[in-house]
């Protein structure tokens, strides 16, 4: 195995290349142009036509010309690569990135987490460590802000929930203007070609593409890389050639002065087309939020030495060419192609030469176009890919954060980590495109859309910036206040631009983000009430035993498995269970899955054994914490898995009295096993140490002599009989005091995802003859 595939089989992080090879680096910075810099590196078929595409195509002069291509340049320095690839990506989550990985890390220092069941324990992960260094008065006046007052924190969470839900918009629109805009250049060769057709065969490809999403990208990873590569070079290689072809005084444009000019000729035009110009800065955040699929370094030195001068020259190239070809504003990236290498200059430069040479390797032929046509519609293709993944990402994310429904996650590969397919969510995002596709028709109106999903992102990830600089990195106020000052006005002042091309396209991505907003808002919200609920009503362990012998109660053989979401305390609906039908199994967990403030939960620190109770109740409790990136593995073997953890459990419980904390009658053990169980002889093996076998497929190692424990042999000899999973389905409704805003978010919204989305048997892979459903209503 290579070592650039050994690292991305393991889930690479930022502490897993502190010693990798120059080699491997290269290799990684590699790879990452084709599933990290496809979205950014076809930016150049739509930003000059979206720029001039309003009133700023009256004053097509070379001084304006000359001033959009200054805006994209500083623009393209000052936040792609001084924000972003020096600044934003050493934020990283112990090497995760992304808008939901800096609201993690804010809410692990500055305690401000929305989960419930959080605990002590949670913060004892490998993954959870903190720096340790002392808190400013800044970080802690901060902290204290949050802690104090909830609504902050909620307010947080609601701007991180805006974030999130533009970059899903991002989702929609990246493969819609992408491919638009590359299939729409077929016109400039066949000029009789009508509208619908360009329409129809772009949303042949989008069906086609996101058809073959099941297959999962790390099946043509390696494809990709090629595509972005030759891509690059082909753009840039054509931007040598016109600036030298056209006008070789263009680099008199990256002055700052000409911004001035531009804002001096064109007034509030101007302005407005800096909604067209801020295009070219669409991919950046995808940057960073696919940072977990490789390293910072990678991602650093793919963008510095081969994405930013190749983007920079092709920009460059196409303004030249314009400057001569005023007429050709709205092709001109198709129409700045050479159909003839024609040479009006004296080729004296080697960068010039070696370009042409390229140009003339790769194609065998005068006529450029053709060539080029396709490698921008396989670009465009790659480039919406790595967006659809990005999104794929996220939702699993704010599934994790309860955020988001429950959903149907497939990993669609053993070796890439993070990569993954959510069959509803691809099929809404085709649909999505479609509609754009088909109802909008116009580039230019889908630009100004995707313009101010991408600044609002961008935003968004400034203002956690800022609290990271505060809360993690401890760094004085008028730094966090001058990086605010300085990106902030510069991002508003594109956001502005963009708010007003609102009634012209502007509007999509709010209705989008509107939507999933309420949507995620309102599980979030309905979640937190069901737990707050179970808080509340939790029943005590020793009214239930006393209860017994009133109502008959008996054990069963087996072992019965109840999930809740209490990490602590017998949920009520076990109560509501035990009342009804009372008899329950000879051993009872009380199972709790949970997510954590951390990227990734190690298997051995996976599971979380405590006893329920005295020793003769027969009872405990498994919780099972899970990282937000981390995919519930549906054929997991956890039956077996949760037993060994148990009888391991019993076989140490009286060694290490100071790795138990009592309280609640709850003896919480904090210890799993080192390995999961992924086979069905589990009891055999573990039957068979009881004579003398030295090693169990759990990890434990006994001597010849060691023999199990009665209750081990008990809880073996219960699995025998059978395993029964008792899940609780709780039924929101809005107390009848509520609002009606109120009533309609729970009784209808909240409603109507719980019966639409996942149930909670079908995520846990729970087989139906073992199943009992116990359901109850809750007020809220």
């Amino acid at each position: 195995m290579k070592p650039s595939e050994e690292f991305l089989e393991q889930g690479i992080s930022q502490q897993n290349f502190k010693r990798v090879s120059c080699t491997t680096v290269v290799s990684l910075a590699y790879q990452s142009l084709g599933v990290v810099y496809g979205d950014l590196s076809t930016s150049p078929l739509y930003v000059y036509k979206t720029a001039f595409s309003g009133k700023l195509s009256l004053h097509e002069n070379d001084e304006e010309i000359y001033g959009v291509l200054s805006f994209i340049f500083w623009t393209f320095t000052l936040i792609a690569l001084l924000k972003y690839v020096f600044v934003v990506m050493s934020a990283d989550d112990n090497g995760e990135g992304g808008t939901v990985a800096l609201y993690s890390l804010l809410c692990r220092h500055a305690r401000l987490s929305t989960l419930p069941n959080q605990q002590a324990t949670d913060e004892k992960l490998s993954s959870y460590a903190t720096d340790g260094s002392a808190d400013t008065w800044q970080s802690s006046g901060l902290k204290a802000l949050f802690e104090k007052h909830q609504r902050f924190s909620n307010m947080l969470l609601i701007f991180v929930l805006l974030g999130t839900s533009m970059a899903i918009g991002d989702g929609v629109l990246t493969p819609t203007i992408s491919v638009l805009s590359a299939v729409s250049g077929v016109q400039v060769k066949i000029r009789e070609l009508h509208e619908n057709y360009v329409v129809l065969i772009s949303c042949v490809i989008l069906v086609g593409l996101f058809s073959l999403q099941h297959h999962g990208t790390h099946r043509v990873a390696f494809i990709f890389a090629p595509i972005v590569t030759t891509w690059l070079l082909c753009i840039s290689s054509i931007g040598i050639y016109n600036i030298f072809q056209w006008n070789p005084h263009i680099f008199n444009a990256l002055s700052p002065v000409y911004m001035l000019k531009f804002f001096r000729s064109t007034g509030i035009d101007g302005w407005i087309s800096l909604g067209g110009v801020v295009l070219s800065i669409t991919g950046v955040e995808t940057m960073f939020a696919d940072l977990g699929h490789f390293s910072s370094l990678s991602i650093k030195v793919a963008f510095t030495f081969l994405v930013y001068p190749c983007l920079i020259l092709a920009y460059m190239g196409e303004a030249a060419f314009l400057t001569k070809h005023h007429e050709d504003i709205q092709r001109s990236f198709y129409k700045a192609i050479p159909g003839k290498i024609i040479f009006k200059h004296q080729i004296n430069n080697i960068i010039l030469f070696s370009s042409l040479v390229l140009i003339l390797l790769i194609f065998h032929a005068e006529a450029v176009f053709w060539p080029v046509f396709i490698v921008a519609t396989f670009a465009a293709i790659v480039g919406s890919q790595a967006v659809i993944s990005a999104t794929f990402s996220i939702i699993s994310q704010c599934c994790a954060l309860n955020c988001f429904p429950s959903v149907k996650i497939i990993h669609t590969s053993s070796k890439i980590c993070g990569q993954i397919y959510i069959p509803e969510v691809n099929w809404m995002l085709m649909c999505l495109c479609l509609a754009v596709t088909i109802g909008l028709r116009d580039t230019n109106m889908i630009g100004h859309a995707y313009g101010l999903a991408v600044t609002t992102v961008m935003l968004v990830t400034t203002c956690l910036m800022g609290q990271v600089m505060i809360t993690v990195w401890k760094q004085r106020i008028f730094i966090v206040v001058a990086f605010l000052l300085f990106f902030g006005s510069v991002e508003l002042l594109y956001i502005s631009a963009c708010v007003y091309k609102i009634p012209e396209g502007g509007w999509i991505p709010l209705v989008l983000s509107f939507i999933f907003m309420a949507v995620m808002y309102i599980w979030n919200y309905g979640t937190m009430k069901k737990h707050d609920f179970d808080m509340e009503n939790k029943v005590s362990m020793d009214s239930i035993v006393a209860l017994g012998p009133s109502l008959g109660m008996v054990r069963v053989p087996g072992i019965g498995l109840v999930y809740t979401n209490l990490a602590t305390g017998v949920p009520a609906i076990f109560g509501h269970f035990v009342t009804n039908l009372p008899a329950f199994h000879q051993v009872l967990v009380f199972v709790c899955i949970k997510s954590v403030q951390v990227p990734h939960v190690s298997e051995n620190e996976r599971l979380l054994i405590s006893r329920v109770g005295l020793k003769e109740y027969g009872m405990f409790r498994c919780i099972v914490r899970y990282g937000y990136k981390d995919l519930q593995q549906e054929n997991y073997d956890f039956e077996n898995t949760l037993v060994s953890a148990i009888v391991q459990f019993v076989e140490t419980e009286g060694e290490d009295e100071s790795s138990r904390e009592a309280g609640d009658m709850d003896i919480e053990v904090l210890h799993a096993p080192e390995h999961p169980v992924k086979n069905s002889n589990c009891n055999e093996k573990l039957k068979q140490s009881s004579y003398g076998t030295q090693v169990t497929k759990s990890g434990i190692r006994h001597p010849e002599n060691f023999m199990l424990k009665d209750e081990s042999l008990e809880i073996l000899k219960a699995k025998e009989s059978g395993v029964a999973y008792i899940i609780g389905h709780s039924y929101a409704k809005a107390k009848k005091s509520s609002t009606i805003l109120k009533k309609f978010a729970i009784n209808v919204v909240y409603a109507f995802l719980s019966k639409n989305f996942r149930e909670p048997e079908v995520g846990l892979n729970v087989p139906h003859a073992s199943l009992l459903e116990v359901g109850m209503v809750y007020y809220v």
